[in-house]
Formats: C-alpha cells, sequence, structure tokens
C-alpha cells in the first residue's frame, strides 16, 4: 500500500486490477472526460497502455471503504514538459485521476484521494509542485482541484486530443 488516509487507501496497481480498468474504461460516463467515448479500452488495450509500459509512473489503484472505486497516476515531470509548463529545475510531479464507480462521484472522495495524493509527493518525492492538466470544459473535475489547492496558471490551447478533436486545458498547479 502507498497509503491510506481514513478509509481512503492507494495502492500499487496489480494485474488483476486489468478488468476493473477494462469496466470502468468502458463506461461512456467515465470515458466522457477520460480518454474520450471514442476511445473505450477492452484487456488487451488496458494491457498495453497500462501495464507494458516501462516509464516512471506510479500506476495505482484507489479503494475507499475496501471496495476498487478508481485509478490514479503520479509521475515526475520530465524536462520537456517542464519547459512545455513553464517550469525550470523544481522537483515536479504531475497526476492523472479517475473514480471509476460512477457511484461513488459528488461525495467527496475525488477531493480526499488529490490532496492524499498530494501530501504524499510532498512528503516522500519531495514534490515542489503539483501540476495536472484538466480540460477547462470539465468544470466539476476544476472545482474539486481548487477546492485541493490547486490554482489556474494558464490555458493551454489544443492541448488534448479528445472525441475526434482538440480542446483547450487548463494548467493547474498546487505549490508549497
Amino acid at each position: 500500500m502507498l497509503f491510506q488516509n481514513g478509509n481512503l487507501k492507494v495502492r500499487k496497481l496489480e494485474e488483476k486490477d486489468r478488468y476493473l480498468l477494462a469496466k470502468w474504461l468502458s463506461n461512456p460516463l467515465v470515458l466522457a472526460f477520460y480518454e474520450g467515448r471514442d476511445n473505450a479500452f477492452d484487456l488487451d488495450k488496458v494491457k498495453k497502455v497500462f501495464y507494458s509500459s516501462k516509464d516512471d509512473e506510479g500506476k495505482c489503484m484507489v479503494e475507499f471503504g475496501g471496495n476498487e472505486i478508481g485509478y490514479i497516476q503520479f509521475y515526475p515531470l520530465d524536462d520537456a514538459r517542464k519547459r512545455e509548463y513553464g517550469y525550470f529545475n523544481e522537483n515536479i510531479y504531475g497526476i492523472d485521476q479517475f473514480i471509476g464507480e460512477v457511484e461513488y462521484w459528488n461525495k467527496g472522495i475525488g477531493t480526499l484521494l488529490v490532496t492524499s495524493m498530494v501530501k504524499y509527493l510532498m512528503d516522500h518525492k519531495k514534490a515542489v509542485r503539483v501540476v495536472m492538466d484538466p480540460q477547462t470544459r470539465n468544470t466539476r473535475a476544476i472545482k474539486c482541484y481548487e477546492k485541493c489547492g490547486f490554482k489556474k496558471v494558464r490555458i493551454l490551447p489544443n492541448h488534448e486530443l479528445h472525441e475526434g478533436k482538440y480542446h483547450d486545458c487548463w494548467l493547474i498547479e498546487y505549490h508549497k
């Protein structure tokens, strides 16, 4: 287990989790803001995307009250991404997450998850900043992130291809 905060647990992704990822990433409600409804996952795609890369991402499952409910990943920003975002030699981490079990939406769990992950990255990875780049139209997520202490830095125009169209995203950051 990476960390626990009350009923919330975050642990490293395991092989058995592929079935839940395929379930969640084939749900149009989840895909509306994560990956795109035209980009559903099956088990083969889950294996290719989540299990075959040798990158620096910390790929994790999110549990709440003993149930697997979502996914979160964290990764140090490489130099190219730092330059793109206007940062330099700081230790900066990015995070991406979703709650795949939609009955857990709008219950404050996303806020608990993001604040807990930021604390973990600051305390254990010595991150100076944590950044995300949500689509500007994802107002529910942005509201959650602002509750967690993230601030909007700037618009990233045409930053993410989603459902066949490029969308603007916010660069948001949490800074000590």
